[in-house]
């Protein structure tokens, strides 16, 4: 479980430090007073701030303040849910006991004596960013800003921002589990525009990780870099040839391409997509889902990675799940419904957005693992292809797995060199069928640093992606000419 901040007081009373297992139990059999099988509490205290540097100037800074609690009760199927911003007696009182209503009449259970449950400390922090000063953060700022402007005449736009975040929770349940952490975010984000001969391009490079502003002092995370990295993308696409259209081979370069992984696999083994029979991958485990150099993990305990989490928001330690096994279909991602259903344990994948949302099966750090390949072999052995580097998002159709990305940084690959970059790419294909595709997987997996944040029925969660360099023997380009 992470350490509080030495300076921790710095950011004002805490709302939650009231709340001891004495509330909670009340809370627990006001709860179950109607009946139900189960009910938990989560009560969630949030503090954050966003700076905006645009054209040098300051244009924005904002700070928010989140507190609240949720209340859940299950009786058979159903659920009944409801949340409170007032942490007075009354008000959580009448959520405990509206959350019931759904269990009227049902049978009558006690809460179980609470009982700590120990996570992991994936993400200590030696201080909260909240805990200095404003001008510091500005000056990172700042700092991003000069280096992309130093970087090229032709950059002509900047703008930086950061966000920055404390989340407190603490779970209690009635089956006996008290779980808290304390979760630091912190997200940079540069966007360059580069003009040349009446063209524009834009370019975006930046970082999330549950750390303190001490991220910008560790190798390859200055602002500086970051700003660099944004104005060389712009730059270089500049001079982009329109892409070329139809099947053939893609490289998937180390790192961000983990968000095809994510969007188009990932989604469709989260368990209740399974459990009410709407993944392609539904009654799969134990069969072959993907080419044998596939393995793909869940994990949600990578030192200070922007999807873990030390326990998930149903009070279960997060862990290391494995999804694909060489090819083989092993587990779903479960949160305490979905387990249920399947009658195993819950596997640390309950997530929701905050105190008003109910927890969902979903997404932590989800990787595709290293293989054997040198990942210059990887481009050499491509006749005429595209190298895919960086991804803006795309869509999938979870039933099927169909899905179509966007690049925002691609190359063309002509007798196994990186030419030309290219403009106006798309990937579309289906998940299940590229992954059966894949003929090469690197040895250099990376997982990205990037601002993932996932959605799902209206609720968005930092994740994290990864995976090595990846030789996909087909996908179909969608450009403006032939290859």
């Amino acid at each position: 479980m992470s350490r509080a901040p030495q300076s921790a007081d710095r950011l004002g009373p805490n709302p939650l430090a009231g709340i001891d297992a004495v509330v909670a139990e009340q809370l627990l059999g006001e709860a179950l007073s109607s009946g139900g099988d189960y009910a938990d509490l989560y009560f969630e205290f949030r503090c954050g701030a966003d700076f905006v540097l645009e054209e040098t100037q300051v244009r924005s800074v904002g700070r928010v303040l989140v507190v609240g609690l949720g209340v859940r009760v299950l009786r058979g199927d159903a659920t009944g849910y409801a949340y409170t911003e007032e942490l007075s007696a009354a008000r959580m009182s009448e959520a405990a006991r509206t959350a019931g209503h759904i269990a009227a009449a049902g049978g009558q259970v006690t809460p179980m004596a609470l009982t700590s449950i120990q996570g992991n400390d994936s993400y200590p922090v030696p201080e909260s960013s909240l805990a200095r000063p404003g001008p510091d953060k500005v000056a990172l700022l700042r700092r991003a800003d000069a280096a992309a402007r130093a970087f090229d005449a032709r950059i002509v736009r900047v703008e930086v921002s950061l966000s920055e975040e404390w989340r407190e929770i603490l779970v209690f349940t009635s089956d006996g589990r008290l779980a808290q952490d304390r979760q630091p975010m912190l997200r940079l984000g540069v966007h360059a525009v580069a003009e040349e001969a009446g063209r524009r391009q834009g370019g975006r490079s930046g970082t999330a990780l549950r750390r303190g502003l001490e991220l910008f002092a560790l190798p390859g995370h200055a602002p500086e870099e970051h700003g660099r990295e944004a104005a060389r993308i712009a730059v270089a696409m500049l001079h982009a040839q329109e892409a070329p259209a139809g099947p053939m081979e893609v490289v998937l370069g180390p790192g961000e391409s983990g968000i095809l992984l994510h969007e188009a696999v990932g989604h469709g083994l989260e368990a209740d997509f399974n459990r009410k029979k709407t993944s392609n991958y539904t009654d799969q485990i134990g069969k072959p889902v993907a080419s044998s150099l596939c393995t793909v993990v869940d994990d949600a305990s990578v030192s200070h990675a922007r999807g873990s989490i030390n326990v998930d928001d149903e009070g279960n330690p997060g862990q290391r799940n494995l999804l694909i096994e060489n090819g083989i279909l092993r587990g779903y991602l479960q949160d305490r419904i979905s387990a249920r259903h399947f009658h195993i344990q819950a596997t640390g994948n309950g997530r929701r957005e905050s105190f008003r949302c109910q927890p969902l099966p979903r997404m932590t750090n989800t990787m595709l693992l290293g293989g054997q390949d040198d990942p210059e072999d990887i481009v050499r052995s491509v006749k005429r292809g595209v190298y895919a580097k960086h991804f803006s998002g795309g869509q999938v159709n979870i039933a099927n797995g169909d899905f179509v990305f966007s690049l925002t940084e691609s190359y063309l690959i002509e007798d196994g060199k990186l030419t030309a970059p290219l403009r106006g790419v798309n990937l579309i294909g289906n998940g299940p069928e590229v992954l059966r595709q894949v003929t090469m997987v690197g040895h250099d997996f990376r997982l990205s640093e990037g601002t993932w944040t996932c959605g799902k029925d209206g609720q968005s969660v930092p994740v994290g992606v990864g995976t090595p360099t990846v030789k996909i023997a087909r996908i179909t380009v969608g450009g403006t000419r032939t290859p």
